[in-house]
């Protein structure tokens, strides 16, 4: 397919000049790929420079929290190297996979924190889709209960039973974004309803999610508020035990997209240093790749 203009991810002008090539048009071609597991990241395409604004620094929004106070700081962003503009490379990705996104929904799952709310409605913007959180529209379906009340009321069962209901009448429309609750992975059902369009694994290291928790406290979230003790240690200890119950669930995703892999490959040593944006371009070229086998 054409290229059009910046694509695939943003990367550094540090990148070792022996690796590239310089072509008459005036662009940089990358020609390897770096693979992991079973699902290949492509590293790098063709990027298209332009002779007035070859490189720019990106500055990316430091996101504090969502309305109410209810979701943590998920991505939050450090100082970056300058870089292809974020913004254009995701819009020229979200142009090239339309026809073969074919109005399939993206479901978002992942551990808290991962930032599945926040690239969603990135994603949902860029490929003019619906976003919908399922943590929302649970609350909304309990009279606007929040989900630590809802644990605290009714039990984690009955959340789950709700959450369910939701995702199957997701399921049965076209052009959205999801973004799911962290233990949604773990009922097969929801698998079945979720296959009907494009899950996506946001994989997060276990530390990165502990510190972000911890900045913004766990009030709301219902599986780590219930003991006292040091914020970190308590929440990593949670994490952990978490992960252990669904780390194989998170395998059944049709595509995943882990930050540290992005950090890697931009040079970054912190992976609370990646974008949401970046994890959005990054979604889109593993869809890209799931769709064109």
């Amino acid at each position: 397919m054409a290229a059009k203009g910046s694509q695939c991810l943003q990367f550094s002008v540090s990148i070792a000049s022996e690796r590239t090539v310089r072509k008459k048009d005036y662009s940089l071609q990358f020609p390897w790929r770096c693979r992991e597991e079973r699902f290949p990241i492509l590293v790098y395409s063709s990027l298209q420079l332009r002779k007035d604004s070859a490189y720019r620094r990106s500055v990316a929004p430091k996101l504090s929290c969502f309305p109410q106070n209810r979701e943590a700081s998920v991505l939050e962003s450090g100082t970056c190297p300058a870089t292809f503009d974020e913004t254009v490379i995701l819009k020229n990705k979200s142009e090239e996979i339309e026809t073969y996104l074919d109005g399939r929904c993206i479901y978002l799952v992942g551990m808290m924190a991962s930032g599945k709310t926040t690239v969603g409605e990135i994603l949902s913007k860029v490929l003019g889709y619906s976003f919908f959180d399922s943590d929302r529209l649970i609350e909304l379906s309990v009279g606007g209960t929040t989900v630590d009340d809802i644990f605290k009321l009714h039990g984690e069962s009955f959340f789950r039973d709700n959450e369910t209901e939701e995702l199957q009448k997701l399921s049965s429309m076209q052009r959205l974004v999801v973004s799911t609750g962290g233990g949604a992975v773990i009922r097969p059902i929801n698998w079945r309803h979720m296959q009907k369009g494009i899950s996506v694994w946001l994989d997060v290291p276990l530390e990165a999610l502990a510190r972000r928790i911890t900045s913004v406290g766990t009030e709301s979230r219902p599986l780590l508020h219930n003991e006292s003790g040091d914020t970190y240690a308590k929440t990593f200890k949670h994490l952990c035990t978490l992960w252990e119950d669904r780390s194989e669930a998170y395998t059944n995703a049709s595509a995943r997209v882990s930050l540290e892999s992005i950090a890697a490959k931009l040079g970054y040593k912190d992976v609370c240093n990646v974008t949401p944006t970046a994890v959005a371009i990054e979604a889109l070229v593993q869809i890209e790749y799931l769709l064109k086998k």
